[in-house]
C-alpha cells in the first residue's frame, strides 16, 4: 500500500507543516511516511506544496509520483498541482475557488470551517480531513502528532482536527 498525497496553498497557509503533521501521525500509527516540500522564495504568498508519501513498507522514492489525493486551498495552487493531477488522483479544493468544469474536482469549506475556530489552524483541519478520507491515521495519533509540534494550542487544533474528520466523514 502506497498512498500519495499533494497538498498546496501559498506561503502563510501552513502547508508545510500540515506535511510534517500528516507524516507524523502515519509514523506513530505505525506505518513509513516520507514528507517532501517546495516553496517559492517569497515569506508569504508565494505558493507552497508538501508531499506526503505513507506506506505499509520501506519507503523507496520519497516524491509523490502518482498522487491518489491533491488538496488546493488557493486558486494558484488548484491551476498548478490539481488541474494537472494525474488521472485518478482525487482533487479536493478549497470552497473559496472557482474551478469552472472539472468534474473531478470536488469544493471542500476548509477555510470557512477554520475561519469559525481558529484561521492559523487551516492546516490541521485539512490534514484532519485527508486522515479522515483515507482511514489511514486514528484520531489518537494525529491528536497526539498535534500536541507533539503545538502543545501551546492543542485544545483549539483538536476543534479544528474534528471539524476536519467531520467534513470528511460528511463527503463520504
Amino acid at each position: 500500500m502506497r498512498t500519495e498525497f499533494r497538498i498546496s496553498g501559498s506561503g502563510g497557509q501552513g502547508v508545510i507543516t500540515a506535511g510534517i503533521m500528516l507524516a507524523n501521525a502515519a509514523v506513530r500509527s505505525g506505518i513509513y511516511a516520507v514528507q517532501s516540500q517546495s516553496y517559492g522564495p517569497e515569506a508569504r504568498g508565494g505558493s507552497s506544496k508538501a508531499e506526503v508519501v505513507i506506506s505499509d513498507v520501506e519507503i523507496d522514492y520519497p516524491k509523490a509520483v502518482s498522487p491518489q489525493y491533491a488538496l488546493c486551498l488557493t486558486k494558484e495552487s488548484y491551476i498548478a498541482y490539481g488541474k494537472t493531477a494525474p488521472e485518478g488522483t482525487k482533487v479536493y479544493v478549497d470552497s473559496s475557488i472557482e474551478v469552472g468544469e472539472d468534474s473531478r474536482a470536488v469544493s471542500v469549506p476548509i477555510m470557512n470551517v477554520a475561519k469559525e475556530i481558529s484561521l492559523r489552524s487551516a492546516n490541521v483541519v485539512a490534514v484532519a480531513f485527508l486522515a479522515g478520507l483515507t482511514g489511514l491515521i486514528s484520531k489518537e495519533n494525529l491528536q497526539a502528532a498535534l500536541k507533539e509540534q503545538f502543545p501551546r494550542f492543542y485544545e483549539t487544533n483538536l476543534k479544528c482536527a474534528e471539524a476536519g474528520y467531520e467534513m470528511a466523514e460528511n463527503l463520504q
